[in-house]
Protein backbone atom coordinates (compact mmCIF):
# COMPACT_ATOMS: atom_id res chain seq x y z
CA UNK A 1 0.00 0.00 0.00
CA UNK A 2 1.38 3.65 -1.05
CA UNK A 3 0.00 6.50 1.29
CA UNK A 4 0.83 10.01 0.10
CA UNK A 5 0.30 13.03 3.36
CA UNK A 6 0.29 16.33 2.66
CA UNK A 7 -2.38 19.45 1.59
CA UNK A 8 -4.10 19.19 -1.08
CA UNK A 9 -4.05 22.56 -2.55
CA UNK A 10 0.16 22.45 -2.67
CA UNK A 11 1.78 22.74 -5.79
CA UNK A 12 4.83 19.55 -4.95
CA UNK A 13 1.56 17.87 -4.12
CA UNK A 14 0.16 18.48 -7.11
CA UNK A 15 2.85 17.07 -8.91
CA UNK A 16 3.48 14.21 -7.24
CA UNK A 17 0.01 13.27 -7.10
CA UNK A 18 0.10 13.85 -11.34
CA UNK A 19 3.02 11.77 -11.56
CA UNK A 20 2.12 8.44 -9.24
CA UNK A 21 -1.13 8.67 -11.48
CA UNK A 22 1.15 8.72 -14.91
CA UNK A 23 2.62 6.22 -13.80
CA UNK A 24 -0.26 4.04 -12.57
CA UNK A 25 0.39 3.68 -9.28
CA UNK A 26 -2.71 3.15 -6.75
CA UNK A 27 -2.31 5.63 -3.65
CA UNK A 28 -4.05 6.64 -1.11
CA UNK A 29 -4.14 10.82 -0.20
CA UNK A 30 -4.39 12.04 3.39
CA UNK A 31 -4.92 15.86 3.44
CA UNK A 32 -3.78 16.60 6.86
CA UNK A 33 -6.55 19.28 6.97
CA UNK A 34 -9.39 17.48 6.00
CA UNK A 35 -8.77 14.02 7.24
CA UNK A 36 -6.71 15.15 10.07
CA UNK A 37 -3.94 14.33 11.69
CA UNK A 38 -3.06 13.20 15.61
CA UNK A 39 -0.50 13.31 17.87
CA UNK A 40 0.41 10.05 18.14
CA UNK A 41 0.81 10.23 14.21
CA UNK A 42 3.01 13.29 14.05
CA UNK A 43 5.02 11.75 16.93
CA UNK A 44 5.29 8.17 14.97
CA UNK A 45 6.35 10.54 11.38
CA UNK A 46 8.86 12.54 13.26
CA UNK A 47 10.31 9.46 14.99
CA UNK A 48 11.17 8.00 11.63
CA UNK A 49 12.02 11.32 9.55
CA UNK A 50 13.25 13.29 12.02
CA UNK A 51 11.15 16.23 13.36
CA UNK A 52 14.36 18.86 11.91
CA UNK A 53 13.49 17.03 8.06
CA UNK A 54 9.94 16.90 8.83
CA UNK A 55 9.11 20.49 10.24
CA UNK A 56 9.83 22.89 6.89
CA UNK A 57 11.27 25.91 7.65
CA UNK A 58 11.29 27.60 4.21
CA UNK A 59 7.93 28.19 3.76
CA UNK A 60 5.78 30.92 4.49
CA UNK A 61 3.65 29.87 7.91
CA UNK A 62 6.68 29.03 9.54
CA UNK A 63 8.68 32.08 8.57
CA UNK A 64 5.06 34.39 8.87
CA UNK A 65 5.62 32.89 12.72
CA UNK A 66 6.74 35.13 16.00
CA UNK A 67 10.23 35.04 16.42
CA UNK A 68 9.29 33.55 19.86
CA UNK A 69 7.60 30.98 18.57
CA UNK A 70 10.71 29.88 16.35
CA UNK A 71 12.90 30.83 19.34
CA UNK A 72 14.58 27.59 21.14
CA UNK A 73 12.53 24.50 18.80
CA UNK A 74 12.39 21.62 20.79
CA UNK A 75 10.60 18.36 19.60
CA UNK A 76 8.19 18.79 21.50
CA UNK A 77 6.98 22.35 20.29
CA UNK A 78 7.90 21.53 16.76
CA UNK A 79 5.29 19.10 16.51
CA UNK A 80 2.89 21.23 18.38
CA UNK A 81 3.61 23.79 16.19
CA UNK A 82 3.12 21.32 13.07
CA UNK A 83 -0.05 19.97 14.72
CA UNK A 84 -1.31 23.64 15.04
CA UNK A 85 -0.77 24.44 11.40
CA UNK A 86 -0.34 21.52 9.00
CA UNK A 87 1.23 23.88 6.80
CA UNK A 88 3.97 24.31 8.50
CA UNK A 89 4.74 19.98 7.62
CA UNK A 90 7.13 19.39 4.84
CA UNK A 91 5.29 17.95 1.89
CA UNK A 92 4.82 15.74 0.43
CA UNK A 93 5.30 12.63 2.67
CA UNK A 94 5.46 9.09 1.27
CA UNK A 95 5.07 5.88 3.02
CA UNK A 96 5.40 2.94 0.92
CA UNK A 97 6.27 -0.41 2.31
CA UNK A 98 6.65 0.53 5.26
CA UNK A 99 9.27 2.98 3.81
CA UNK A 100 9.05 6.72 4.19
CA UNK A 101 10.05 9.25 1.97
CA UNK A 102 9.84 13.74 2.45
CA UNK A 103 9.83 15.77 -0.28
CA UNK A 104 8.89 14.71 -4.01
CA UNK A 105 11.64 14.42 -6.72
CA UNK A 106 10.55 12.55 -10.02
CA UNK A 107 14.21 10.83 -9.92
CA UNK A 108 13.91 9.56 -5.92
CA UNK A 109 10.20 8.45 -6.96
CA UNK A 110 11.25 6.17 -9.82
CA UNK A 111 13.67 4.78 -7.95
CA UNK A 112 11.44 4.19 -4.95
CA UNK A 113 8.93 2.62 -7.44
CA UNK A 114 11.66 0.35 -9.63
CA UNK A 115 10.39 2.21 -12.82
CA UNK A 116 13.76 2.69 -15.39
CA UNK A 117 13.98 5.45 -17.36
Amino acid sequence: MTTLYGIKNCDTIKKARKWLEQHNISYQFIDYRTDGLSHEQLKHFAAICGWQQLLNTKGTTFRQLPDSDKAELDEQKALALMLAQPAMIKRPLLQHHEQYHLGFKPAEYQQIFGISV
